[in-house]
């Protein structure tokens, strides 16, 4: 329940560094995961997001080596092998491609959109987000690199959060083919202790939602499962609401209502399962804005909660991402006195929820899914944290 601390992970990776490279490492920075508390699959259609930063992060230590390649390898468990790679410093005539090494594509893409000059480095990665879970542990790879490239290079000031993120987001798109939003990538990178953000997807706007709340907490549920139909379905999720928003003859469902969704549905007629991506998508932007506003405004979390548990709902029979083991906990969560609110968290088809809950009530919460879900889970309990660092060696 309680992963190792970044302190501990550092330690590890500096050890793992030295005994691989024969050399200490010169920089160390820290990328966290993150948790979307309402607002999923709304990103890729220009709506709102309400992420938070977890304490649960990806370390990397590193240093230049003084000559035209770079190696990397990783701690992390889960990956596919090996787990060390090298390759050259790209250049114009020479750029990077992606190879057969999945994790390894993560970096190479980082890399590859870095906004300044690469050095040849040895780099060694550890984290403690789960991969497969839901919790962005692609994102944080990925944003661990683009920061430790900040520390070897000492450009830190020089690029923006957004710079930063829209650079991470074009690696996941070119070199590991997920065509995801911009969500995990800007809350790795700007994530604040004690906020959650909401995130305008279109414009990249932030506005800072304050979670301060002492007897509140989220605990992050793992359902340790993970259905290989996940795989195709947000490419297919993706172009449904593309469909529908040309048929509502608008942008994105972003500027879409459901007043507008219905009428065409009596107008014109629309494909049912459209109909309901839609409904999800336009129902969903507007949860998310109203769940963000009377947080930041009135700290009503009662309120807040029973929106968590409309937009699992909504994800389960509109948008048809969930799977019996999130709806299962789900339901094992709203069966818990102190629990404000529960939901699927993440692209679906397995990984987390996110459960609001008070903290007498956490050790209730985590016996009765032990004791009534179906699986072997795994807890988190998290508030919001810091986005991504540079640390102190």
């Amino acid at each position: 329940m309680d992963p190792d601390t970044p302190e501990i992970l550092l330690e590890e990776a500096k050890k793992a560094f030295k005994d691989t490279f024969k050399a200490d490492a010169e920089v160390a920075v820290c990328a966290p995961g993150r948790v979307n508390l309402i607002g999923e699959h709304t990103d890729y259609n220009d709506g709102y997001v309400l992420p938070m930063a977890l304490p649960l992060v990806t370390i990397a230590v590193g240093r230049k080596n003084g000559r035209n390649d770079i190696q990397i390898k990783t701690l992390a468990e889960n990956v596919d092998q090996p787990t060390m790679t090298s390759f050259p410093v790209p250049s114009v005539t020479e750029p990077l491609v992606k190879g057969d090494l999945k994790w390894a594509n993560y970096v190479k893409g980082v890399i590859a959109n870095f906004k300044g000059e690469v050095p040849g480095f040895d780099a060694m990665f550890i984290s403690s987000v789960p991969v497969g879970g839901g919790l962005s542990s692609s994102a944080s790879l990925e944003v661990a690199t683009y920061t430790l490239l900040e520390a070897l290079t000492a450009t830190a000031t020089n690029h923006s959060s957004t710079e930063k993120a829209l650079a991470c987001q074009k690696a996941e798109h070119d070199f590991a083919g997920v065509p995801c939003g911009i969500m995990d990538q800007t809350i790795v990178t700007v994530g604040r202790e004690s906020h959650a953000v909401l995130i305008d997807c279109r414009t990249n706007g932030l506005m800072w939602v304050p979670i301060t709340d002492h007897n509140l907490v989220f605990v992050i549920t793992n359902s340790n499962v993970r259905h290989e139909l996940s795989s195709g379905e947000y490419a297919v999720r993706r172009d449904q609401c593309e469909r529908a928003a040309a048929l509502l003859k608008i942008p994105s469902l972003r500027d879409g209502t459901l007043g507008h969704l219905e009428n065409l549905k009596v107008r014109d007629g629309i494909e049912d399962v459209l109909y309901r991506r839609a409904r999800h998508v336009i129902g969903e932007i507007a949860r998310t804005y109203q769940a963000a506003t009377i947080l930041k405004d009135s700290n009503d979390a009662k309120t807040f909660g029973q929106l968590m548990f409309l937009s699992h709902q909504s994800l389960k029979d509109d948008y048809e991402v969930s799977c019996s083991e999130l709806d299962q906990l789900v339901e094992i969560a709203r069966s818990v006195d102190g629990v404000l609110g529960s939901r699927m968290t993440g692209g679906g088809f397995g990984g987390c929820t996110v459960t609001l809950v008070t903290k007498g009530a956490v050790n209730d919460l985590i016996e009765k899914i032990k004791t009534n879900y179906n699986g072997n889970p795994t807890f988190y309990i998290a508030k919001p944290s810091q986005g991504a660092r540079i640390l102190q060696l």
